[in-house]
């Protein structure tokens, strides 16, 4: 049987919360901030973003869509704005932090793109 301290829980803590810091972003959060980061979007202009090539190229149906958004916005990378040109259709937009996290996801991938042209995995001009 596994004992932990009461001073292992805050080193467990401290670990769970640095591996979630520099875990890569699902494709929907991804997406999401993406889409937000060229302005103020609804959710059907977001799932359009979505699926395009340099938006990730994902399809996401309203359930993904509107649960991940109500998380971004409980963890503070998005908020609802006071815009509304319809009153069936939201608004969004990226916080400072959300741009932060987006910042950081775009350079780990980078980083392993990098690594990976190093490495031979992938040529000087991308795929090949």
């Amino acid at each position: 049987m596994l004992k932990i301290s009461v001073a292992d829980i805050s080193v467990v803590d401290i670990y769970i919360e640095r591996m979630m810091d520099s875990a890569p972003l699902t494709p929907a959060v991804f997406a999401i901030l993406l889409s937000l980061s060229g302005g103020d979007r609804h959710g059907y202009a977001m799932m359009k973003d979505a699926r395009r090539p340099e938006c990730g190229g994902i399809a996401m149906g309203p359930g993904t869509l509107y649960g991940t958004l109500e998380r971004l916005m409980r963890d503070g990378l998005v908020a609802e704005t006071d815009v509304s040109d319809n009153e069936r259709r939201r608004y969004y937009r990226l916080t400072n932090t959300g741009r932060a996290a987006l910042d950081a996801e775009l350079e780990r991938m980078d980083s392993v793109v990098t690594a990976a042209r190093h490495s031979g995995l992938l040529s000087a001009r991308g795929r090949s």
